[in-house]
């Protein structure tokens, strides 16, 4: 299986937005809930799961680093964005 540059997640889960990996996390612990996939599969699919956790995980991080950027003017509107340097 190819892996993204940090070696943890398939590069096909790297490469997909929070809406689509959200979506195919939820309906893995949905199936895995109802307990109707064989074992091998349920393990498949919790491996699977966990890759797309951690996507999203990445994902909402860099999220919140980029709206920690944004300043505030005194009055406490936003007054302007700071460009996202995630290596700082």
């Amino acid at each position: 299986m190819s892996t993204s540059p940090d070696k943890t997640i398939p590069a096909d889960i790297a490469a997909l937005p929070f809406e689509k990996a959200m979506s195919e996390l939820e309906t893995i612990v949905s199936e895995l809930e109802r307990g109707e996939v064989s074992l091998e599969k349920s393990i498949e699919k919790y491996e699977r799961g966990e890759h797309l956790k951690k996507r999203c995980e990445a994902l909402l991080k860099e999220a919140e680093m980029r709206i920690s950027k944004i300043s505030l003017s005194a009055s406490g509107e936003p007054a302007g964005a700071v460009p996202l340097d995630p290596e700082k």
